[in-house]
């Protein structure tokens, strides 16, 4: 089926994400000492190393289950190492506390990420906006904070770039309202020979986010293409659904993400460049 809407994440798939996650990361740290009560930089490192360990056994846990890889990028570095350091230095064993802090400090730091967009990044936006297909940006982070990074980069056509933000890829929950294709979707998949643990589907948040998009452009995930840096919280669910995906290669690309794309055979596509989406439009 042809292409008939487009849906991109943002950071670290459009942007450089180390080089904007570093004042980000500064002031994040900053931040979590002060809640902590002490200069925790010693102790910060030790749990960094050991999120480094192994991806079967460590990651972003919510719930008691595993959603995304610790170590794909500076934001969800920093927000397992927090969750590690508030139950170690202050007992905070809540989860839903713990979250809500966490949400905080990272909400205050990202408004001082840099702005370090890809080499590419303008001329494949205004690429994908002049094909006139529906093209949308949905993402973890604050929307009028991602806007006014696109704002700024200015590519031709900006004004039909539409922002969901805050979109909770993370999150695993029903959907609202229901829905027979999320309901349809398995708790989790197994990644056989690649990866020892299971991969979480059912994110109601991220689903409402791209039902949104799929009323509004009349289309539907088997004519969409979603393009992403990071497997599970961008491309999993979207791909169990049926969506044609794109994993925009980190340089810590894990095997297991490179593996679970080049399963779904055309459907899937791996590249470091944001140029390799334009090709699958036609």
């Amino acid at each position: 089926m042809a292409i008939k809407c487009v849906v991109l994440d943002f950071d670290g798939t459009f942007t450089d994400v180390l080089a904007e996650g570093a004042p980000f990361l500064t002031h994040f740290q900053q931040a979590l000492y002060r809640v902590l009560g002490q200069d925790a930089a010693a102790a910060w490192d030790e749990e960094v190393a050991a999120l480094h360990e192994g991806v079967d056994q460590y990651g972003w846990e919510v719930g008691g289950r595993i959603v995304a890889p610790a170590t794909a990028d500076p934001y969800l570095t920093a927000t397992c190492t927090a969750h590690r350091l508030l139950r170690r230095f202050s007992g905070a064993q809540d989860e839903a506390a713990r979250t809500d802090t966490v949400q905080t400090l990272y909400r205050d730091a990202y408004r001082h990420s840099a702005t370090a967009f890809k080499e590419e990044a303008k001329e494949v936006l205004e690429a994908l906006l002049a094909t006139g297909l529906p093209v949308n940006v949905v993402t973890n982070a604050h929307t009028e904070l991602v806007e006014a990074k696109l704002t700024r980069l200015a590519p031709k056509g900006r004004e039909r770039l539409t922002v969901f933000g805050d979109a909770r890829k993370f999150t695993l929950e029903d959907a609202e309202p229901k829905d027979a294709r999320f309901d349809a979707l398995p708790e989790a998949l197994t990644l056989d020979g690649v990866l020892g643990r299971p991969v979480y589907l059912r994110r109601g948040r991220y689903f409402a986010a791209l039902q949104r998009i799929w009323d509004a452009t009349h289309s539907g995930p088997e004519s969409t293409l979603v393009a992403g840096d990071i497997y599970e919280l961008d491309l999993a669910m979207p791909a169990a659904l049926g969506a044609h995906v794109q994993l925009v290669e980190r340089a810590n690309v894990l095997p297991y993400e490179r593996a679970a794309v080049e399963r779904l055979g055309a459907r899937g596509g791996v590249d470091k460049s944001l140029r390799a989406i334009l090709p699958r439009l036609r």
